[in-house]
């Protein structure tokens, strides 16, 4: 066309549009202008067929924009430190900034050299993938930019096909134009699995080398960059001569690209690949039973996985501040234990805890069952075959190791020979190492318990062991296992009887009691624990002190059951029938129920709820649960400001009398002083418990503590059955609580149990309840002259001289003589001592 035509084309469009179709069947009969026709034509068609094809249900990329990646749960300690998370994958989100740019070019040089230049797709790598799949007969090679690796890993699939390329390209075009350069790499960064269960760079530090990307040094750099091609290639072992070439050619290309020196390069090209095997020690991953019931009660509240929701436990990022103690679980956890042990000592071996195929597999089979233990140097092994003078054994690590037969000589249960004899290939045992590769069969106990240690101000439960170990049995038996209280209930009887005009130094015959059932069963007549049929007349404090059942079911027959019944279930204990043998502890409960009845009544009877959970947020920091959760204004202040300081109300009903559940309390720390649970009294600091034992006897029990630690414990047989005639709470629980104590509290300050506003404390004869004057209460706790809590207007009002106590009889207990000690009070500990109100 000359310039002529155009510029009176031009002068014609301008004057009537008709012109444009006019010159257009003019050129029409051209055959160029055809063939070009043609041409776009069929362009057009073919991008709009491209689009319909692959574009139209591509997902949208303002996903992107508010991404938000699955991330573990995590779980804090009552001091605010990390301590467990809930993952299936390894994954931590930074943002771009955080990460070192060193890190950043080791990833362009292994992925992506021009990534800052392209608009999401390189078109001269596009054309060297093709011109290579033609001449290649195996897997198609790409030339992904790490604009398409976040379309794929974020938006699309894994599926190998051209399909898929073309549609990833279109969507990297997306991106480049909705989100900046910084971002596209933050979301890479973040996301790209590179092996060992890790999602994102970060995780992946902590995977392969147990650091932060800050801590990195240059050679570790650039073996991270080399994951994303092969993760489950380069992350292995024996594959550690492909994935030092790929590190160091990685590193020459940052030396190429002028991103390091040549020094650098090949200072980093001399190191090893120092991978490590810890996996992931920034968090201690502590807890066993605590942090399993933690899970549990997240789950019911947000769900398990990201298709629950987006707060599930397994994608949520949530961060849980919880009242988790480290030193008092360490304790409790010890302590149950070793109480489990000595009960379960010279029964002999209990056989093997579980049983897989001793197969070619038998390394992957053990380490799917999650079975494993982490007392004493303990491990769990699978006997893998078996000669007359030893046992071949396995460990899901994949080593092996040798049992000799002199090593497996405990007397099996069920046969009497010897454990050796029983063990078949396949067979689950707990082992421990004497020598390199030479083990000695250990026994998990048959027995089993749980505890609980919890606060009285709060309800916040500070430690909580459910078993000898959540990888052996996840059942809690803290939590689930309804066993019978025993004589761990005779408080709650008592404290009926309290309200119901009753005072600690009543007089309640400790003699033969029946009760007549009707013509089918006939009477039912109670006994004292040992068979005794009573001594006597004693103040219902000595009652409780030697736990004395006659004396016991005398008081609730004299009350009524129906106190009682509703006591106990207002206390959170369970709902009871209105039996009498339900007043000695036929019901049923929870350690976890109990140990709080106890703790509402070191809190003077006002309600608690036991929690281990304080708060949970969301990844943004914003609390989540519990929904009325409120910060306390002005609590971290750093210098004060002249008002009042913050305090916490008190919260709870008022579910007991505070009177009656500090006289109850003060009676409870007589049994630490003289009764059943004297073996507690040489720690020489205020406590106050009560010990049980259920018919059998099945179960044994101590629950107690002191002013601001309360604890709860039981042992027996999951299939409840006899523990054997010794077996009593002060003898075994007793002690597993005792040692809990001195390994988690010996350090605290004793503090004295406060007495509630009312309460009247007047010196009594503790043989006969009646009132003295003329002396005052020393500080041996088998002095006949005690202290004694008493609502107003109840206290004795008939009196005796000192020279009229009768000297008082020591009685045996089963559980040794008494120990020396102090009860830790003193006459200062009172404002009036003629009896006045405190």
């Amino acid at each position: 066309m000359t310039s002529e035509t155009a510029s009176h084309f031009r002068l014609r469009l301008r004057r009537d549009s008709n012109a444009v179709i006019a010159w257009f069947r003019e050129m029409w009969t051209r055959r160029w202008f055809r063939i070009l026709g043609y041409l776009a034509g069929a362009g057009l068609l073919a991008m709009a067929l491209i689009w319909v094809a692959f574009a139209r249900n591509l997902p949208s990329v303002d996903q992107l924009r508010d991404y938000q990646p699955p991330l573990p749960t995590m779980v804090r300690d009552a001091e605010g430190k990390p301590v467990h998370s809930y993952a299936r994958e390894r994954r931590v989100q930074l943002e771009y900034a955080e990460y070192p740019q060193l890190l950043v070019r080791a990833y362009l040089a292994a992925e992506d050299r021009t990534f800052f230049e392209h608009g999401g797709i390189d078109y001269p790598g596009i054309v060297t993938a093709i011109i290579t799949n033609l001449t290649n007969s195996g897997r198609p090679v790409g030339a992904s930019t790490i604009t398409q690796q976040v379309a794929k890993n974020l938006l699309l699939t894994n599926e190998v096909s051209y399909t898929r390329k073309i549609r990833e390209a279109i969507l990297a075009k997306r991106i480049e134009a909705a989100l900046t350069k910084e971002q596209i790499l933050e979301l890479y960064l973040n996301e790209i699995p590179l092996g060992r269960r890790s999602f994102g760079v970060q995780a992946a530090a902590r995977a392969y080398f147990d650091k932060d990307v800050d801590q990195l040094a240059l050679h570790e750099m650039a073996f991270l960059a080399i994951l994303p091609k092969a993760p489950e290639t380069y992350g292995r072992a024996r594959n550690a001569g492909k994935a030092m070439a790929r590190r160091n050619f990685v590193l020459s290309e940052m030396y190429r690209n002028g991103w390091i020196t040549a020094a650098q390069r090949d200072a980093a090209q001399a190191q090893p690949l120092g991978l490590t095997n810890s996996g992931n020690t920034a968090i201690a991953q502590v807890g066993g039973y605590y942090m399993e019931e933690v899970r549990r009660q997240l789950i019911d509240q947000f769900g398990e996985t990201p298709e629950d929701g987006p707060l599930s436990v397994y994608g949520g990022g949530l961060w849980v501040r919880t009242a988790y103690d480290g030193k008092m679980q360490q304790a409790t956890t010890n302590a149950l234990r070793r109480g489990l042990i000595r009960y379960d000592a010279g029964k002999g071996w209990s056989g093997p805890i579980a049983t897989i195929e001793a197969d070619d597999q038998w390394q992957s089979r053990l380490a799917s069952s999650f079975i494993g233990i982490d007392y004493d140097q303990w491990r769990i092994a699978a006997v893998l075959s078996k000669s007359a003078s030893a046992a071949r054994i396995g460990f899901a690590n994949g080593d092996t190791g040798s049992l000799p037969a002199s090593a497996a000589q405990l007397g099996y249960r069920k046969s009497g020979g010897p454990a050796f004899s029983a063990l078949r290939p396949g067979d689950l045992i707990a082992v421990r190492a004497t020598a390199p590769g030479v083990y000695q069969l250990r026994n998990i106990p048959e027995v089993s318990g749980g505890m609980v240690v919890e606060s009285p101000h709060s309800g916040r439960i500070y430690a909580m062991q459910g078993g000898f170990d959540v990888r052996l049995s996840p059942f809690n038996r803290a939590t689930q296992a309804e066993r019978q209280p025993g004589s761990t209930i005779k408080p709650f009887v008592y404290a009926a009887a309290l309200d119901n005009g009753m005072t600690p130094a009543t007089m309640i015959v400790d003699g033969p009691f029946c009760v007549y059932q009707g013509a089918r069963f006939g009477n039912k007549c109670f006994r004292n624990f040992g068979g005794s049929a009573g001594s006597g007349e004693h103040t219902m404090r000595w009652g409780l002190e030697q736990s004395r059942n006659l004396m016991t079911v005398r008081t609730a027959s004299q009350i009524g059951m129906e106190p009682i019944v509703e006591t106990i279930q207002t206390m959170g204990i369970g709902k009871h029938e209105p039996y009498l043998s339900t007043a000695l502890g036929a019901g049923s409960t929870t350690v976890e129920k109990i140990t709080n009845a106890y703790a509402m009544l070191a809190n003077h009877g006002r309600e608690l709820k036991p929690r281990l959970i304080d708060y949970a947020q969301d990844r943004r920091g914003k609390v989540i649960f519990p929904k009325n959760w409120r910060p306390c204004q002005g609590c971290n202040m750093k210098d004060w400001d002249g008002k009042p300081m913050p305090r916490f109300a008190k919260t709870g009903k008022q579910l007991m009398d505070p009177l009656t559940a500090y006289q109850v309390v003060h009676m409870l720390e007589g049994v630490v002083q003289r009764g059943t649970a004297v073996r507690l009294r040489d720690l020489g600091v205020p406590l106050f418990g009560k010990t049980g034992t259920t018919s059998g006897p099945k179960d044994v029990w101590f629950v107690g503590g002191s002013p601001d630690v309360i604890a709860g414990v039981y042992i027996g047989f999951d299939q409840p059955r006899n523990m054997g005639g010794y077996a009593q709470g002060g003898s075994l629980a007793a002690p597993i609580f005792k040692e809990f104590f001195q390994g988690a509290l010996m350090d605290a300050p004793p503090v004295p149990f406060t007495a509630p506003k009312g309460i009247r404390m007047v010196r009594i004869d503790r043989q006969s309840g009646r009132r003295v004057y003329g002396s005052w209460p020393g500080t041996d706790p088998k002095a006949a002259i005690i202290w004694e809590a008493f609502k107003p207007e109840s206290e004795p009002r008939r009196t005796i001289r000192e020279d009229e106590i009768k000297p008082i009889k020591t009685q045996k207990r089963s559980n040794g003589p008494a120990q020396k000690g102090s009860s830790g009070r003193t006459d200062t500990d009172f404002l009036d001592d003629r009896g006045g109100i405190i």
